[in-house]
C-alpha cells in the first residue's frame, strides 16, 4: 500500500487544507483492516507534507463512519480481535498526534469506532443528519478505541454512564450542548462550512496552531503548574521563530503577516 493507492480512501489538496473522504459507502464506511491500515498510513504521511496545514475528515453517503465491520467478528479468535482493536488504536494515534488540526465533518452515522473516529479530532463539525453514539454494550462489549475515557472527560463521569450503558444514539444538536460537537450545519452545507473553517487554520501561523494542539491535547493531564510552564516553553520558542517575529512585525507596520512554517 502507497499513499497514491489506497482503496478507501480519496484526497484532494486546495489552499493548503488536505480534505480526505473515506469511501465504503455499501457498509456506511465500517472499518476494516484495510481502511484502518490507510487511515494510519494517510495521517503518518500528512505530518511531513508543509504544503498541508489543516485537514478535514468526512465520509460518503450516510455514514462519517458507522464502527467496525462487526461481519468480521465472527471469525476472529481472541488473538485476532486484540489485534483489530491495536490497529484501530493506532489509527486514532495517528490522528490525534497529526501535527496539523484535524476537522471531522460528520455527515451521518458515528457510531462506536467513528464516534471515537471524530473524538480523535481537534474540531468537529456535523450535519443535522448526524447521529452518534457507542452502543457496544448492545453486543456485550465496551468500546475499545479510546471513547470511553475521552467521552467522560468531555461530558463527566454521569453522563458518559448514561450514554455508554443505554447505548442510545445522539443527534448534532445534542452533541453540541455536551461539548463535543463545535457547530452544527444544514447537511448541503456541511463541507462549505467545513472547509471555511479549515481554511482559516490555515491561514493561521502553523507552528503556533501545532503548538496549541499539542499544548491542549498535553497539558489536560498535567498539573496545572506543569501545564502552564509547557505554554511559557512554547511561548519562548515561538518568539525565536521567523513566523513569531514576523507576526509581530505585521501587527506593528499594520499588514497582513506572511506565515512561512519556520
Amino acid at each position: 500500500m502507497t499513499g497514491s493507492s489506497y482503496r478507501y480512501l480519496e484526497r484532494q489538496v486546495q489552499d493548503g487544507v488536505l480534505f480526505v473522504t473515506i469511501r465504503r459507502e455499501e457498509k456506511l464506511n465500517a472499518m476494516n483492516d484495510g481502511m484502518m491500515a490507510e487511515l494510519t498510513d494517510c495521517f503518518l504521511r500528512i505530518r511531513e507534507r508543509a504544503d498541508v496545514r489543516a485537514v478535514v475528515l468526512t465520509g460518503t453517503g450516510k455514514g462519517f463512519m458507522a464502527g467496525a465491520d462487526i461481519e468480521g467478528y465472527g471469525s476472529f479468535d481472541i488473538g485476532q480481535f486484540f489485534a483489530f482493536q491495536q490497529k484501530g488504536r493506532e489509527m486514532y494515534r495517528a490522528i490525534e498526534t497529526c501535527p496539523q488540526p484535524v476537522i471531522a465533518a460528520v455527515n451521518g452515522y458515528a457510531l462506536g469506532g467513528g464516534f471515537e473516529l471524530a473524538l480523535s479530532c481537534d474540531i468537529v463539525i456535523a450535519s443535522e443528519k448526524a447521529k452518534f453514539g457507542l452502543p457496544e454494550v448492545k453486543l456485550g462489549l465496551v468500546p475499545g478505541g479510546g471513547g470511553v475515557q475521552k467521552i467522560a472527560r468531555i461530558v463527566g463521569p454521569f453522563v458518559a454512564k448514561e450514554l455508554t450503558m443505554s447505548g442510545r444514539f445522539l443527534t448534532a444538536e445534542e452533541g453540541k450542548s455536551l461539548l463535543f460537537v463545535n457547530q452544527v450545519t444544514e447537511p448541503d452545507k456541511l463541507m462549505d462550512t467545513a472547509a471555511a473553517f479549515a481554511r482559516m487554520l490555515a491561514g493561521q501561523a502553523p507552528l503556533a496552531v501545532q503548538a496549541l494542539k499539542k499544548l491542549i491535547d498535553e497539558g489536560r493531564d498535567a498539573s496545572l503548574e506543569t501545564a502552564q510552564a509547557y505554554d511559557r516553553s512554547y511561548l519562548a520558542n515561538l518568539f525565536h521563530s521567523e513566523d513569531g517575529q514576523e507576526g509581530i512585525a505585521a501587527f506593528i507596520e499594520k499588514r497582513t503577516p506572511r506565515f512561512q512554517g519556520k
